[in-house]
């Protein structure tokens, strides 16, 4: 948690409220021991008196503490932040916002006024769109690079996961995330389907959140797996035929998770346009993603990885199988990645070698 100083503050609250403001004096206002029969709270707060052009005023400046209940980055608690300073002083009797800000890696207080939305400036970098070469390879156009090119994405990833962390919190969050969050399965069950949904039941989604919670518990034995991930690993967000090899785009969800979900989430997209084979699963993309699967698992010697990955398959099959994102699959196609999901779960674990079978 950052430490607050009064040269820190005297020249933010300049910055914030004009050159014509000093610093009087500061200190606690409360403490975590000291809140009645509440014995934990998320930040320790400072009462500031200052003054603005010889006019006494008070404010109260709070930093959140990191902890295991979804703050242990510096991102979760500004996303908090942000939320009370926009929306405080819309409800009646609550206290209202003064200002915002953030302390810089210099240790530099700086203020953040009236933000409405932010943005980020990326490199431009060379190349196409990795799904480009697979729906050139779903018409029939394979070539030997397109193999050698599944065994490199898997390399690289056994190579980012080689990055481990010791946090069973962490861990377990992201398993939270995985089957909870308004952007992972629960949030895709109800937002990337109808309902009902003429693919897939009421009971079916019923039975698969169930099992769910079965998968959630066993996966609480597995939190020493912790390790860097890129958390979006599919072929949009992967360029190729650029002047270094491929590069990757947009990582989400988290620096930490569980490997599983970046591996699942490119072999799930093979699974996809091989299923684009014309009645029978496509021996080109069968051969990619053996390949895949085979050069990760030589590389990591993670075996283990087939015991934890079939609620990130769960996930990556039902963004792949919505009817909403991908509205022109053909019936067929949807229908074998909804079986897959199902089935998927049944077994303890993955057969990657005979994936197909859960499809059937």
């Amino acid at each position: 948690m950052v430490e607050l100083t009064a040269s820190m503050i005297e020249e933010y609250l300049k910055e914030a409220f004009g050159t014509e403001t000093a610093l009087v004096d500061y200190g606690d206002i409360g403490s975590l021991d000291k809140q009645g029969m509440k014995s934990f709270g998320y930040g320790k707060p400072l009462l500031v008196r200052f003054t603005v052009g010889g006019e006494i005023q008070e404010t109260v400046i709070s930093v959140m503490k990191g902890d295991n209940y979804g703050h242990q980055f510096y991102w979760d608690r500004a996303a908090i932040l942000m939320f009370q300073h926009e929306t405080s002083a819309k409800l009646s009797k609550h206290v209202k916002p003064m200002g915002m800000g953030y302390v810089d890696s210099s240790g530099k207080m700086i203020p953040l006024q009236n933000p409405r939305e932010f943005f980020i400036l990326n490199e431009k970098l060379e190349g196409y769109d990795y799904f480009q070469d697979l729906d050139r390879i779903t018409k029939g156009d394979f070539r030997d690079a397109d193999n050698r090119q599944a065994g490199e994405l898997a390399g690289w990833l056994a190579d980012i996961h080689s990055v481990k962390k010791d946090d069973s919190h962490l861990y377990m969050r992201r398993v939270r995330d995985l089957i909870g969050s308004s952007e992972c399965i629960m949030g895709l069950v109800d937002e990337a389907y109808d309902h009902p949904c003429e693919h897939f039941s009421r009971d079916r989604f019923i039975s698969l959140e169930k099992r769910l919670i079965d998968w959630r518990w066993k996966l609480s034995h597995y939190t020493h797996r912790l390790c860097a991930v890129h958390g979006d690993f599919h072929p949009w967000n992967v360029l190729v035929g650029g002047p270094t090899g491929f590069s990757v785009l947009d990582r989400s969800r988290g620096e930490w998770g569980e490997p599983a979900g970046d591996l699942c989430c490119m072999a799930a997209n093979y699974i996809l346009f091989g299923l684009y084979g014309g009645g029978s699963f496509s021996e080109n993309f069968r051969k990619m993603y053996m390949t895949y699967f085979e050069e990760y698992l030589e590389r990591t010697g993670d075996i283990e990885i087939l015991e934890v990955i079939a609620p990130f398959f769960v996930f990556r099959g039902l963004v792949i199988a919505s009817p909403v994102w991908y509205p022109d699959h053909p019936v067929e196609v949807r229908a074998s990645l909804l079986r897959f999901i199902e089935n998927v779960l049944e077994e303890e674990v993955f057969d990657y070698a005979d994936f197909e079978r859960y499809m059937r």
